[in-house]
């Protein structure tokens, strides 16, 4: 009997400094399921004056602002971002294409360089991280927990957003008139080409800027220049430069034939040996040994790599393999040469496509071409 009260009062001691160590606290929410940052995240259980009327607490006179939702927080602000940008409507939005180039061009710094103006490159820093609209950000998410909702207000300052846009257009309209400003040797290359299109591409952007400035109230600080203007030169450009073509080991022709196609659809000139740009083709044929049957296995290798012979640079290579059998070893190497002729101009698909597949290949590095000054 003894025993059994020594045990009993060991288990209350054992259970009473148990409770003594432990720390006393309230236990804190749970942060919302999927978020990163749930500190930053409202998930109360009354629902914010901002989720259904974003103008209560965000005044029209001093802000522009939207909301987004979502099941994820990420996904709810890029819906807010959108939603305040459709606010806006279609004159502040570009191209995403030229978009996306504008973006790289500012993140790498490609932008920056075409200015020398100290104040003009610090405008440009600040633009960095901001992805979508200038002066733009998110000031407030709310978490419902009732339907697992994420909710966030995208908001615009105007004031502060007016200011920067008509920096940008400024900035932007130097580095134009610094893009185009060049002799005519210099002009008609590939590097002129890079300028021009980039140039169209900051007055394509700088159009949205203005447009901006407007819908806010002001006016632009300068009549911004139109970017089909510097676009339709950039493919002059094109029109006006020879690529001279090296076909090593053609037997017919019909490859370096088809590259010249290639490259007259993509707007270039034919040149000759002594251009400034050449396509250089190599072509390997060989035998290969297959391991049963009585036809013959042939491989092709070619390589066409475009240089800049004044530079020694090579601008973009290009690679072809490919293994075609006969019954002779002879007209598998022919079927070797035919394979390659059709993979330039036709592609793996059918015949006579609106572009061969060089010509796409060529105008898509074209189309991301950025110039370093």
């Amino acid at each position: 009997m003894q025993k059994k009260y020594i045990i009993i009062f060991l288990f209350c001691l054992l259970s009473f400094l148990a409770c003594g160590s432990s720390p006393s606290s309230s236990p804190s929410p749970a942060p919302a399921p999927g978020d990163d940052n749930a500190s930053s995240v409202n998930a109360s259980g009354q629902k914010p004056d901002w989720v259904d009327a974003i103008d209560s607490v965000y005044n029209k006179s001093q802000y522009a602002a939207a909301v987004g939702r979502a099941s994820s927080r990420d996904m709810a602000e890029k819906n807010a971002f959108a939603n305040l940008a459709a606010f806006f409507g279609p004159s502040v939005q570009a191209d995403q294409n030229i978009t996306n180039l504008y973006r790289e061009a500012v993140k790498s710094g490609i932008l920056a360089d075409w200015t020398d103006d100290a104040s003009m490159r610090n405008t440009i820093k600040t633009i960095v991280p901001m992805e979508t609209l200038l002066e733009t950000e998110i000031k407030d998410v709310w978490y419902d927990a009732k339907s697992k909702t994420f909710y966030a207000a995208a908001v615009m300052e105007k004031q502060k957003a007016l200011r920067l846009y008509s920096n940008m257009v400024v900035v932007n309209q130097d580095i134009v008139t610094t893009l185009v400003t060049m002799g005519q040797g210099d002009k008609f290359s590939l590097d002129g080409f890079s300028r021009y299109q980039f140039a169209a591409t900051v007055s394509y952007i700088n159009t949205t800027y203005e447009n901006m400035i407007k819908l806010l109230g002001a006016e632009s600080p300068l009549t911004v220049l139109s970017g089909d203007v510097f676009r339709l030169e950039a493919r002059n450009i094109i029109k006006a430069i020879p690529i001279g073509i090296n076909a090593a080991n053609d037997r017919t022709d019909k490859i370096q034939n088809a590259f010249a196609q290639s490259l007259s659809d993509a707007g270039f000139r034919g040149g000759g040996a002594n251009s400034r740009y050449i396509l250089d083709v190599n072509i390997t044929v060989s035998p290969v040994s297959a391991s049963k049957g009585r036809n013959k296995f042939a491989m092709i290798e070619l390589s066409a790599n475009l240089t800049d012979t004044r530079r020694g640079t090579l601008l973009l290579p290009y690679n072809f393999d490919s293994r075609e059998s006969h019954s002779s070893a002879e007209e598998a190497e022919n079927r070797c040469y035919a394979a390659a002729e059709n993979v330039i101009k036709n592609g793996d698909g059918g015949k006579n496509p609106p572009l061969s597949p060089y010509t796409e290949f060529l105008q898509n590095y074209l189309s991301q071409l950025l110039p370093k000054k």
